[in-house]
């Protein structure tokens, strides 16, 4: 399982870093968020499962701030101003 987990944190990586270059314009856009999410939400039952409570924490406070922007990407989608 835990493989399997790792595995998807790489690939969600390397679509992050190949969409990164693809899109010059890069402002958070909606595929960006979810395979961030993805890729921090794998990393952090990875490792939970091995035991790293550090390594899970930085991984939950980085889900924390993606699920932030996610908030910001929807209320740019819509037009509407973000809140800070």
């Amino acid at each position: 399982m835990v493989s399997i987990l790792l595995s998807v944190t790489f690939a969600c990586g390397l679509l992050i870093a190949v969409a990164h270059v693809l899109n010059q314009g890069f402002i958070a856009p909606v595929y960006d968020v979810v395979a961030n999410l993805a890729a921090f939400a794998s990393a952090m039952a990875a490792s939970i499962l091995l035991g790293h409570v550090l390594p899970a924490t930085f991984s939950a406070v980085a889900i924390g701030c993606w699920l932030v922007l996610a908030r910001r990407t929807i209320l740019a989608r819509r037009g509407q101003p973000a809140e800070s």
